[in-house]
């Protein structure tokens, strides 16, 4: 916990334009309208109490419908299932619904929805809609721009359904259900002043991403610094750390390293 009140206090420390493109949760801000956006996103973790790693890729393409809706749909690939092959996938909508600007700040918020189905074996009762169960999730994002620092926060209800090929949620009805909540942090380190878009921005972050059953009051939550590159105004590189700095709802993996690569084409349609 020193930890992360040490970075965050390095975050906030220096004080105009901010990035809130975060590596861990999505902001309340939508992909420009028109746009198109293509990620791939790899995740490593370690499994618990094995001397094995999961590895989980996850293609991504993102559509700005407009200024206030989105979409995006991805798969999920993973060696959970003893060799690499397609998991699921997941379909997210989210509308943003307020927003404020001013000359070098500005507040919004939104509401999303994620649609995930999942293949594989359910062994954990901590709810994964990205990779390890099929389900729905239900949420609001607030985000806060000012100057070089971009605060978000989210609140969502998590739904784990049975998975496809008749693999069943194994830990009762009543625990299918979960609340999510997440902070985020982040700030525009480089470059110190901008003369071209086609300067390379350069983005710290700190995330905490937590999750408690709403039957047992079983609860995670997770750290996961990052850094960030944004390149020609186009171009995304991300690395990041997650891991638990509290936890007692179980799950295979808590520690892991992500590594994503994004690509936009804005006016493409």
């Amino acid at each position: 916990m020193k930890l992360l009140l040490s970075t965050l206090m390095l975050l906030f420390s220096i004080g105009s334009k901010a990035q809130e493109l975060y590596v861990y949760t999505d902001p309340a801000s939508n992909l420009p309208a028109k746009s198109l956006g293509f990620r791939l996103t790899n995740n490593l973790a370690h499994i618990k109490n094995t001397d094995k790693y999961r590895f989980a890729t996850i293609p991504e393409i993102m559509i700005g419908i407009s200024k206030k809706f989105m979409l995006k749909a991805d798969a999920a690939i993973s060696n959970m299932s003893g060799s690499t092959k397609l998991n699921g996938g997941s379909l997210y909508a989210k509308y943003r619904f307020f927003s404020t600007d001013d000359v070098q700040s500005h507040f919004r918020m939104a509401a999303y929805m994620r649609g995930s189905i999942s293949n594989l074996h359910i062994h954990q009762p901590a709810i994964d809609l990205l990779l390890m169960n099929s389900g729905v999730e239900t949420g609001l994002i607030a985000t806060q721009l000012i100057k070089r620092i971009a605060l978000s926060a989210s609140l969502s209800h998590l739904y784990a359904a049975d998975n496809t090929g008749g693999k069943k949620f194994l830990y009762g009805n009543s625990s299918r259900h979960a609340l999510a909540y997440t902070i985020s942090a982040g700030r525009l380190m480089l470059p110190k002043e901008y003369t071209s878009y086609n300067q390379t921005n350069v983005n710290l972050m700190m995330e905490l991403l937590g999750q408690t059953n709403l039957n047992t009051g079983k609860t995670f939550i997770d750290i996961a610094p990052s850094v960030q590159f944004i390149i020609q105004s186009r171009m995304r590189v991300d690395v990041g750390y997650r891991f638990a700095i509290a936890n007692n709802l179980p799950r295979t993996s808590e520690n892991g390293a992500l590594l994503r690569l994004e690509y936009n084409i804005f006016n493409a349609f």
